[in-house]
């Protein structure tokens, strides 16, 4: 029996309402029996079968700000979409809250893709996928493991088992460094067990050090500010459990990306802390690959990390389109 959700029915995204789309809540499970919340966004007077395109992240995000951004716009562009909270976090089910899983979070887009499917007005045959941010890696995940994904996007991607295990650029990529992290997550595990609750590590810093890297003003001028604060992220808020990414450390996903036979699209700005993420799982996904053809990466000029989460002008969304018509043999 799917969990009873309270899902908030006013508009408080980040972004303003098209009127050329139909919005409504919508709920589904996952095969773990998790409940998911989500924003399902339709063009208005669209007729027969539609295309469809499930869509999630940045890590730490809610359906609010990023991922329903790209999901109205891709129905302004005639898809039928959806952008969803993932388990553990937003609206959507699952205790305890502030966790995350590769395997959960994978499935979550794979549950995504089993509501899609049965929807009466989208074509089964014609369903894909978009990941921002972190959740950009487990979009290539579900598309190395779900068949049923003709097309991938991978926007701004965040390969989080990587970051998880080696540290940012890779400078904690040692034996030394891992066990360390272990050490300190395990004695964690043991003081929550003990107040019988799952401490927050925090989300993006605030007030922000004046000598804070680029990237963390990156996301400060995101998760922090009217443009994309929002009061259920986690990132703008009190972030994940510390011990919320440990299975990340050793699992990594991308791991059969090579053997992605669907289409994908990657995208990232060329001037973004994270463009290496992307670089990198581009080169392994088509080595070896007798399917590289319908694989592509596209740098964005001189964008940084968020500029791909909300700036309208520099997120390539007609490339999008394109590229999902074409994966899924509807061109215009």
């Amino acid at each position: 029996m799917e969990e009873k959700l309270v899902l908030t029915e006013e508009w408080d995204k980040t972004f303003p309402k098209s009127d050329k789309v139909n919005h409504r809540k919508v709920t589904f499970h996952n095969r773990y029996g998790i409940t998911l919340a989500a924003d399902l966004y339709e063009p208005k007077d669209a007729e027969g079968k539609l295309a469809a395109i499930a869509v999630c992240g940045p890590f730490g995000a809610v359906k609010e700000q990023a991922s329903g951004l790209y999901a109205q716009t891709m129905a302004e562009r005639g898809f039928l979409t959806i952008a969803f909270d993932p388990s553990f976090t937003g609206e959507s089910g699952g205790q305890p809250r502030y966790m995350a899983s590769p395997d959960i979070n994978t499935e979550d887009f794979q549950a995504a893709v089993d509501f899609l499917s049965v929807q009466d007005n989208v074509d089964p045959e014609k369903i894909g996928i978009i990941g921002i941010c972190g959740w950009g890696g487990m979009a290539l995940n579900t598309a190395a493991l779900d068949t049923r994904v003709k097309a991938a996007v991978a926007s701004t991607m965040y390969d989080m088992t990587r970051v998880n295990a080696k540290g940012y650029f890779d400078y904690e990529d040692s034996e030394g460094a891992r066990y360390a992290k272990r050490q300190a997550l395990n004695a964690q595990r043991i003081e929550d067990y003990k107040n019988g609750s799952y401490a927050l590590g925090g989300g993006v810093v605030d007030p922000l050090p004046e000598d804070a890297p680029f990237f963390v003003k990156d996301y400060y001028d995101y998760y922090k500010t009217e443009r994309g604060y929002h009061p259920r992220s986690l990132n703008s808020n009190g972030g994940w459990n510390v011990t919320g990414c440990m299975s990340f450390l050793n699992q990594p996903i991308l791991k059969y990306s090579n053997e992605i036979r669907s289409a994908v699209l990657i995208i990232h700005g060329e001037k973004a802390h994270s463009c290496y993420f992307s670089r990198d799982a581009f080169a392994d996904m088509v080595k070896d690959n007798p399917y590289a053809d319908n694989k592509e990466l596209m740098i964005i000029p001189d964008a940084v990390h968020t500029d791909l989460y909300d700036r309208t002008d520099i997120i390539p969304f007609g490339k999008m389109e394109e590229f999902f018509r074409n994966a899924m043999g509807q061109n215009k």
